[in-house]
């Protein structure tokens, strides 16, 4: 019967976001919001300029109403997940509405990264453990450092890996499959709220595929990251993460080597462009190709993690 449940719950989410799309991405092309492409990107992100963008909001609102129908049934764990998409959603919308009007790259980093850690905060609170893997005691105060810095890291994370059709979108299905379905001991609400967010990532790929017809922007990958970080947390596989979203740790690590490297030797660089997909974009592998080599490693990472955590 749980099967069964998890099935359905997957397929009404598809089916709800597969209809619910097409007239979202016309209402996104009626108001303009078309996706701002930064001048420095290579020529194929160019011709992607004015695609529309906000394509994550349809499936975070599908993954609330689920978590919050979860809630009101009786089925408990959905309330750091909820709080994770809210709140990751609200700050990356504002993001993207920044981006659309003033014509900017959003909300300087500055303002950004205290508001990220600042809205942290209670999704660490809601999320809380005292017993994390591979640590048989309470972590104590440096649980909350801790946590923090894996949901404010996370969502930045998938939202570097936003940059290529479908892969921020198949990157963060797999991972919320495994914390759903592999890792052991997801409460029932919060696993309900996983596989809605499936479910409208099905639907969002569907959309998203190359050609993409429409962007998943800060709303999508900040709600995404905040909400799997929190899922981690709550099953207590918080030093885990590392290893579940293993590719979206490359992506991060390649910018923030990238930066170091050029600031210490004065402009020279390690890789032709970061985040790392950029580089093999730019050594001529196609985004159908970079994806299926991105979500292959993900995938694996993915049965890893599970194995690891029911050593």
């Amino acid at each position: 019967m749980s099967a069964l449940l998890d099935l359905a719950t997957v397929a009404v989410s598809f089916v709800i976001g597969l209809v619910a799309y097409p007239p979202f991405i016309a209402l996104l092309r009626r108001r303009r919001a078309g996706q701002v492409i930064q001048l420095e990107l290579p020529p194929e992100h160019q011709r992607k300029a004015g695609t529309p963008t906000g394509g994550g909001i349809p499936f975070v609102g599908l993954a609330i109403l689920a978590g919050l129908l979860a809630t009101a049934a009786g089925h408990p764990g959905a309330g750091a997940v909820l709080a994770g998409l809210l709140l990751g959603g609200i700050l990356g919308l504002a993001d993207d509405l920044r981006k659309l009007r003033v014509g900017s790259l959003g909300i300087p980093a500055r303002l950004k990264f205290p508001i990220q850690i600042a809205l942290a905060i209670p999704v660490a609170a809601l999320a809380y453990q005292p017993h994390q893997f591979g640590v048989p005691f309470d972590l104590g105060w440096l649980y909350w450092p801790l946590a923090v810095l894996a949901i404010v890291g996370c969502a930045n994370a998938v939202n570097l890996s936003d940059g290529i059709d479908g892969l921020a979108g198949g990157l963060s299905l797999i991972a919320f499959l495994a914390v759903a379905l592999l890792l052991p001991g997801a409460a029932s609400g919060e696993r309900a709220t996983a596989l809605a967010i499936v479910g409208g990532l099905l639907a969002f790929l569907w959309y998203n595929r190359h050609p993409a017809r429409v962007f998943m922007g800060d709303a999508g990958s900040l709600g995404l990251g905040y909400a799997l970080a929190a899922m981690a947390i709550q099953q207590g596989f918080l030093l885990l993460l590392p290893l579940l979203g293993v590719v979206f740790v490359i992506e991060t690590l390649s910018v923030m080597m990238q930066v170091a490297f050029f600031k210490a030797t004065g402009g020279r660089r390690i890789f032709k462009m970061t985040p790392i997909h950029l580089t093999f974009q730019l050594e001529g592998w196609s985004e159908n190709r970079i994806v299926a080599v991105f979500w292959t490693v993900g995938a694996v990472a993915a049965l890893a993690s599970a194995a690891v955590a029911r050593l």
